[in-house]
């Protein structure tokens, strides 16, 4: 836990609230959970799914296989899981690459839903 405490400590963690504020003013949301637990709950609508695997990869703006969104290093990436470890490790991992807007969730996708904010049911825009 120490591990990810440091980690945290580079990020300015976003509650679900503001996550939400933030992807209405264009921030894109990434859905980093696994594939069974996106099969066991909704998600949040817009979001985008990468697998932890690919994510690097998926968001450099310099990669030949990124996803058409990611054209510059300053776009604003929400990352979630379920709860909220995993996402703040990604989003560590992208800043020390160069994408320093990243962040996640607090809380995860279980705090979204939490709060009552929209999800969406098997509609999941799955990129690989």
């Amino acid at each position: 836990m120490a591990l990810l405490r440091r980690v945290r400590a580079g990020l300015d963690r976003l509650s679900p609230a503001a996550s939400l504020a933030e992807q209405q003013r264009g921030a894109v949301l990434i859905d980093v959970r696994t594939e069974t637990h996106r099969a066991e709950a909704p998600g949040i609508p817009g979001a985008i799914v990468i697998d932890l695997t690919v994510l690097p990869w998926r968001l450099d703006p310099g990669f030949e296989y990124r996803i058409p969104e990611a054209t510059r290093w300053d776009t604003r990436y929400v990352l979630f899981c379920r709860h909220g470890y995993a996402s703040s490790l990604a989003a560590w991992n992208l800043r020390q690459m160069g994408l320093h807007r990243v962040t996640d969730i607090d809380g995860g996708f279980e705090a979204w839903q939490q709060h009552g904010l929209p999800v969406t049911y098997g509609d999941f825009d799955v990129r690989t």
